[in-house]
């Protein structure tokens, strides 16, 4: 699907009163209420950014040690999972004993930004997936949300980073669900009706987010050089964009992007260890990119370079409103068509200091008229006031986005709100989106973020050569009932049997479904990003109206016959005379990473046969320089090196890749024979266990090797459907020793191919009738997790902090905590009082911070001491980790006497 830029809607300049939030939370809670008996002030933040994995927060340190070094600013870091299903290009360690490696590299690796506090929420890592509703189920929604809203209330940040919403192709599905969980807590968190337990039981209070910030929304390009700064906002951007350059000097002379790449080599286990050096030229230093989501806070219009995300919010304005003030902009409706007036409600919210009576200005366009005369009165601390407009939409006005500024000037200070808001036509067609996108767009409207909605522009995948029905939604936006045409135009190389469909009274505010049977007349055509996007015009005319125009997309993917064949093929990794009668199919398409330098660098065709119900597929790679071997103990992840991937969707339909089968064959490892294994699909895991049935082999040779492999259909998580099996064939080219990919290719070649079983390619399996559908099992979702409270770094964390390990409810009074610790004789005995049954996992810590002991241990209220044995030294500090039977936890330290 393609990116469109954000979407056409709405609001920018904040919702003082996030949608349900009550009237005082917009702006920041009196100190005393947040403080009772909670964390310590020393856990306040300025900036918290929210990830899914560690190293998400990567790309935006250089950023963030600016901030504090320049400005004071602290921030800190919400990782949700610990990366447990990631690579690791360092050791065989994989689930929770690989989550431990990562916090550390991440830890390491923010320190060098001075972000000292990172706090992991302690949810599983599944598996590479583009899909948010997947990381929803293996989540959940209410816990990882009061966990993330407790984080917020108990660091207060004014300013919260995160990654992408919206499911553009390649966008891993946990990176879109954190922003998703960000954003719900920024409204959630300032509403004292929103997990009460905190306030009430905690001691924590409602806080108001003034800003929220994405890092990659919006993005369309890597910009790079000092001019990066100047640039505005796209077309279509939720809101403001800023842009921070790199190339500034840093503490000990080097510019931040260096410091930046130094922390990034500190994540081993992503195969970060060798990234190159940071260029000199300035204009090689690269900016970081944010898009306000989200906002509270007044704004300084045009405001650019490094401190302009955090003006407003976090910084003051020169001759601004305080800090702490709330502005917001709301519409009536979220669309609006020419010659119509609607309501427009400005929201203000006093912080820590009163705001003196003042005036509201809305400033429209040529032709817009408004009504009311905008003045409010005086607002003590705390307090909330709304001032209230009717707008009138000019009748010839245009169709678009249309920005609309508020401008508010009390006591001499001023501030600046945004209202972004879309006139559309009144009746517009759109082509349906896809089931990801549409949960997307549920999810902006239940959220009050209609800006968001259109962040992609609708596509739809047909088969070169073939054909399907494409689902087209007419939407009446005027107020009265509509009648007309829509119309189709196909691109060239596609017909449409019937290009009109007729609407007839359609009421306002409904929508009516129609399909349109498209055909692609070019089997030929080129696929994925090699051409196979072709935008096409979709048009509605309303009786006596204006005609309304949107492009959506077919994305063209490839398309193959699959011959049966008498006898079956050996599976010796040769391709014998008459065992694969079909043409050779081409998967030299680059999806992601380096081009080839040349088909000797990297290239690969491949065919198919079946047998009987065992589908045969036979890949030959050209690949002059082989990547490292894995040890066979070592056989997954197969990105980190040379290796062939066969991804079916048995039906063609798959939402994600939980209903797939997706098989990986290394073409040797250490001990010379190749191994085969499932990533990422319905049941991950050794291919011995996973895909019974499944038969492999591998030849080398120089400047390449052949894979071929036997997969019988019974082997597939349900049954097949022969008529629009989806696949994909995909190859990953190292050329080096640190377990590192450089280039993927494969048949059909779209970014992040392979969690979007949509755009795979689509076969027909000759000969073989269909049967009675079976659905595919329930997937097996790999849900260990390390917990917070079995990490010494998280405990220390919370020791130092006063909070909870794992964003997890407080024990409190209820806790197992140490009281005394002492070494005699190579051991350490650990004291606990104990007020409640649960578990503890206590750790014996040398000078330098290292681990040296550790246990777990179930406890019963009372005294009970742990004995450590500590063979190699005496132990200096010992932590330790508790957790209730219901999920409450604490932590606790006692120094070795």
């Amino acid at each position: 699907m393609r990116a469109a830029g954000f979407g056409t809607v709405l609001l920018l300049a904040t919702t003082a009163v996030a949608a349900g939030g009550p009237a005082h939370a917009a702006g920041p809670a009196p100190a005393a209420a947040t403080r009772a008996s909670g964390p310590a002030a020393e856990a306040d933040l300025g900036v918290l950014f929210v990830g899914a994995h560690p190293d998400d927060e990567a790309s935006l340190l250089s950023t963030f040690g600016l901030w504090g070094h320049e400005h004071g600013v602290r921030s800190g870091v919400v990782t949700i999972t610990r990366g447990e299903g990631g690579g690791n290009a360092v050791g065989p360690e994989e689930g929770p004993a690989l989550g431990l490696l990562r916090e550390a590299e991440e830890r390491r690796a923010v320190a060098g930004a001075g972000v000292t506090d990172v706090y992991n929420l302690d949810e599983p890592d599944l598996y590479y997936t583009v899909s948010a509703p997947l990381t929803a189920r293996a989540w959940g929604h209410d816990d990882v949300l009061g966990k993330l809203v407790r984080v917020v209330r108990q660091t207060r940040p004014g300013v919260v980073v995160t990654m992408d919403p919206a499911p553009a192709p390649g966008n891993h599905g946990n990176h879109q669900y954190a922003a998703r969980l960000a954003l719900e807590a920024y409204r959630l968190a300032a509403d004292p009706a929103a997990f009460p337990e905190q306030i009430d039981r905690e001691g924590l209070g409602p806080w108001s987010v003034r800003r929220v910030l994405s890092n990659a929304a919006g993005a369309d390009e890597e910009l790079r050089g000092p001019d990066c700064e100047s640039r505005t906002a796209q077309a279509g951007s939720p809101g403001p964009e800023y842009f921070v350059w790199g190339g500034r000097r840093a503490p000990g002379g080097i510019t931040w992007e260096q410091r930046e790449r130094l922390s990034e080599r500190e994540y081993a286990t992503q195969g970060w260890a060798s990234r190159p050096n940071v260029p000199e030229d300035p204009a090689e230093i690269g900016c970081d990119h944010l898009t306000e989501l989200a906002n509270r806070a007044p704004h300084v219009p045009g405001a650019r370079g490094p401190e302009a995300p955090l003006v407003g919010a976090l910084l003051p304005a020169p001759g601004g409103l305080p800090l702490g003030t709330a502005v917001s902009a709301t519409a009536e409706r979220p669309h609006v068509i020419a010659g119509e007036r609607f309501g427009v409600r400005v929201g203000l919210s006093a912080g820590e200091r009163a705001l003196p009576g003042g005036t509201v200005t809305l400033e429209l366009p040529p032709g817009w008229q408004v009504e009311g005369d905008g003045s409010f009165a005086a607002l003590p601390p705390g307090a909330s006031a709304g001032v209230e407009f009717t707008v009138t939409v000019p009748v010839d006005q245009r169709a678009g986005r249309v920005a609309l500024p508020v401008r508010v000037l009390s006591g001499g200070e001023q501030g600046t709100a945004e209202l972004r808001l879309d006139v559309v036509p009144p009746v517009v067609a759109e082509q349906s989106p896809l089931p990801a996108v549409a949960d997307f767009q549920r999810w902006t409207v239940e959220q009050g973020l209609p800006a968001l909605r259109d962040a992609l522009a609708p596509v739809w995948t047909i088969p070169a050569g073939g054909a399907r029905e494409v689902p087209v939604v007419i939407r009446n936006h005027a107020r009265s009932p509509q009648s007309g045409v829509v119309r189709v135009e196909p691109p060239e190389g596609f017909a449409v049997g019937d290009p009109e469909r007729w609407f007839d009274a359609l009421a306002p505010g409904a929508t009516e479904s129609v399909a349109f049977d498209v055909r692609s007349t070019d089997p030929h055509a080129p696929t994925g990003m090699r051409g196979g996007d072709h935008p096409y015009a979709l048009t509605a005319q309303p009786d006596g109206g204006p005609a309304a125009r949107s492009e959506p997309a077919l994305e063209v993917v490839p398309a193959a016959a699959v011959p049966a064949t008498t006898a079956p093929p050996a599976v010796d990794g040769r391709a014998g005379a008459e065992e694969y009668p079909g043409p050779a199919l081409e998967l030299s398409a680059r999806w992601e990473g380096d081009e080839c330098a040349s088909r000797d660098d990297c290239s690969a065709t491949a065919k198919l046969a079946r047998h009987g119900d065992v589908l045969h597929v036979l890949v030959d790679v050209v690949d002059d320089v082989r990547g490292r071997a894995l040890a066979a103990r070592d056989c997954k992840r197969h990105w980190r090196t040379d290796a062939v991937e066969i991804a079916i969707d048995p039906k063609g339909g798959s939402e994600n890749t939980s209903s797939t089968f997706k098989l990986a064959v290394l073409p040797r490892t250490e001990a010379g024979p190749p191994c085969h294994f499932r990533d990422a699909d319905n049941h991950q895991g050794p291919g011995a266990e996973t895909a019974p049935g499944v038969r492999i082999a591998s030849v080398e040779r120089d400047g390449g090797y052949t894979v071929e492999a036997a997969i019988p259909l019974s082997a597939l998580p349900g049954s097949a459907d022969p008529a629009r099996m989806g696949l994909d064939l995909l190859v990953y080219d190292s050329d080096t020793d640190d377990l590192t990919g450089q280039t993927r290719i494969g048949w059909s070649a779209w970014g992040g191919v392979q969690g979007d079983p949509y755009r795979w390619g689509r076969v027909v399996l000759e000969g073989l009738p269909g049967g009675e559908p079976v659905p595919a099992p329930e997937p097996r979702l790999p849900l260990d997790a390390l917990a917070s409270v079995a990490s010494p770094g998280s405990l220390a964390q919370s020791v130092r902090l006063g909070t909870a390990p794992g964003g997890a409810r407080p024990a409190g009074d209820f806790a197992a905590r140490l009281v005394d610790a002492r070494t005699a004789h190579g051991e350490v005995h650990a004291k606990l009082t104990v007020n409640t049954p649960g578990t503890v996992h206590v750790f014996v810590l040398d000078p330098a911070g290292v681990v040296v002991a550790d246990q777990v241990v179930p406890v019963e209220p009372g005294e009970r001491q742990v004995v450590l044995a500590v063979p190699h030294g005496s132990g200096s500090r010992v932590l330790a980790g508790f957790t209730t039977p219901d999920g409450a936890t604490a932590a606790s330290a006692a120094d070795v006497r």
